[in-house]
């Protein structure tokens, strides 16, 4: 039989209430991420991971798809840490930050637009691409 709980015995009492259990669940959860790990490991039925593995498998060299394997933590622990190093590399991360552009060097790439010329009129012509009904071509009409 349930055990009816007022609202003031679950805020007097934190092991009543329903938030302290997840989120006692949350820090578990935590604590399993894999190397590089972002996301919640999707199920093995799920059809970005079966595209993503089998990507990985047939491309190694893949990294878009080294990428989502790390951040959804698919792959073991050992692989997980070797590819979470190369794509770090490959960022230009170390982990400290210092793979960071400093906002002069994006800004000197951008392109310059020339408001100078002026935009040209274009002259539209009707095509005729002999569309026309002519008497003897309606359609379901009978010629003799």
């Amino acid at each position: 039989m349930a055990q009816t709980v007022t609202v003031d015995e679950v805020k007097s009492d934190p092991s009543l209430s329903v938030t302290g259990s997840t989120q006692s669940s949350k820090t578990k959860t935590q604590a399993k991420l894999k190397p590089g790990q972002k996301y919640p490991t999707p199920t093995r039925g799920f059809g970005d991971r079966v595209f993503y593995e089998t990507l990985l498998l047939q491309k190694p060299e893949s990294w878009m798809a080294a990428e989502w394997c790390v951040s959804y933590g698919v792959l073991t622990e050992e692989e997980a840490g070797k590819l979470y190093k190369a794509i770090l590399k490959r960022k230009g991360k170390d982990g400290s930050g210092a793979g960071v552009r400093s906002s002069s060097v994006t800004k000197s790439k951008k392109k310059v637009v020339k408001k100078g010329k002026s935009k040209r009129a274009i002259k539209e012509e009707a095509d005729d691409v002999g569309m026309d009904i002519g008497g003897s071509e309606i359609m379901g009409g009978v010629t003799l």
